[in-house]
């Protein structure tokens, strides 16, 4: 049997103001930040791994790696041959980028939309004494584990191509489709795919324009309290809102989305469902939010 992915284990994004991204990650995101890099590098934990989401110190402001998680090393091993055997250029990290991306093994390859696939096993937990904590949620924290931090929706250059590579080389399992008409002549083309722990999507593409690579990047809480809370804060601060409160037809979930200090956009959300791939029917949206998600336009970054 083919190895397969079992979830996104963590991103590592491109900002310009770490300052910036300290404040709304800390204090209205809550996510517990920490330093590396003699201060080049922010690490955003979720919950007990050392690190879910790394801000390093460049002018991109957008998405530079994706890190897919294995069970164990044997699937990991047989998951970088079967990427070799279908024409793909893999590369293995050396010491140096296993300990900066804190895990025991890793490979990586190209994306055909500019950024990078790492897949690794063996992801680094932080002790007991060092208990994830954040200062602003008040339920029972983040929706991780086996189901990874959350999903990314990108833009593809070439959208047939970016799909057949994501299903028949990388391997991800449709999960739906989302085709919304906004005005006449102007459709926004998403797919939905997900990896083997289920989670609804875990990767998403979409024929959309942009600058950026990355749409936006999804975190769930467990308790929809700490969605409205969230939101509330992010009103407070003045932080500009690119959709409000909402809720999608395809995934279930109940969200927001906030302008990141890089310009893409964070989805804050809870409810998510997860597919068993047994009982699951793919099926065509024609909307991507059943209600709310009013929309207001980005603020330049």
């Amino acid at each position: 049997m083919a190895a397969a992915i079992s979830n996104l284990g963590y991103v590592v994004l491109g900002v310009k103001d770490l300052g910036v991204w300290a404040d709304f990650a800390h204090n209205l995101m809550g996510f517990q930040v920490g330093t590396a890099d003699a201060g080049n590098a922010l690490l955003l934990r979720m919950d007990e791994h050392m690190q879910r989401i790394v801000l390093e110190k460049n002018d991109a402001d957008d998405i530079q790696e994706a890190g897919w998680e294995f069970e164990t090393e044997e699937e990991l091993d047989c998951y970088a041959e079967q990427l070799r055997a279908n024409g793909v250029t893999v590369t293995q990290g050396d010491r140096d980028y296993c300990t900066r991306r804190r895990v025991e093994k890793l490979y990586h390859c190209q994306d055909p939309n500019g950024y990078r696939h790492a897949f690794y096993f063996g992801p680094a937990i932080a002790p007991m004494t060092d208990q994830f904590r954040s200062r602003v949620l008040r339920g029972a924290g983040f929706e991780t584990g086996p189901l990874g931090i959350g999903h990314i929706l990108t833009r593809s250059d070439n959208y047939p191509e970016s799909v057949a590579f994501y299903r028949s080389v990388l391997g991800f399992r449709v999960s739906d489709y989302i085709r919304e008409e906004r005005e006449p002549g102007i459709v926004v083309d998403a797919t939905f795919m997900h990896t083997k722990t289920g989670r609804h999507h875990s990767l998403a593409t979409a024929a959309v324009p942009g600058p950026k690579r990355l749409n936006h990047l999804m975190v769930q809480v467990k308790e929809m309290d700490d969605v409205g809370l969230a939101y509330d804060r992010c009103i407070a601060a003045g932080v500009p809102m690119i959709l409000h409160l909402g809720h999608h037809p395809n995934d279930r979930t109940f969200s927001f989305y906030v302008q990141t200090p890089s310009g893409f956009a964070l989805e804050y959300g809870h409810g998510g469902i997860v597919i068993d791939d047994a009982t699951w029917n793919v099926v065509s949206y024609s909307k991507l939010s059943d209600w709310g998600h009013k929309r207001t336009p980005p603020v330049p970054a």
